[in-house]
């Protein structure tokens, strides 16, 4: 599995930026797409959000598709105060108990 961690600041209510990556994840049908999960951090102001894809390829394609960014551009990034630090990567199995 391969994807990205997003960590940012965030303007308003985390509950709005997951009814619009609900939203994304319903209208878009993104091939590859596992998963997504975000934490609110509890200094209110801080979200993390963790997104999963079956391989680095198809992560790559919704990276670099011009709709994707449109959409981050319109309705994401909005909702951010100021640019998020990225991290992507291989994710390791993790430990489920």
């Amino acid at each position: 599995m391969y994807g990205t961690v997003m960590i940012a600041k965030i303007k308003g209510d985390p509950a709005e930026m997951m009814r619009a990556a609900e939203k994304w994840n319903t209208e878009r049908q993104v091939p590859g797409y596992i998963r997504s999960d975000a934490l609110a951090a509890d200094d209110g102001g801080t979200i993390v959000v963790a997104v999963q894809f079956e391989s680095k390829e198809q992560y790559q394609a919704l990276a670099d598709s011009p709709e994707q960014d449109e959409w981050y551009r319109t309705v994401m990034a909005p909702m951010l105060d100021g640019e998020p630090t990225w991290i992507d990567g291989t994710w390791m199995q993790s430990i489920v108990r």
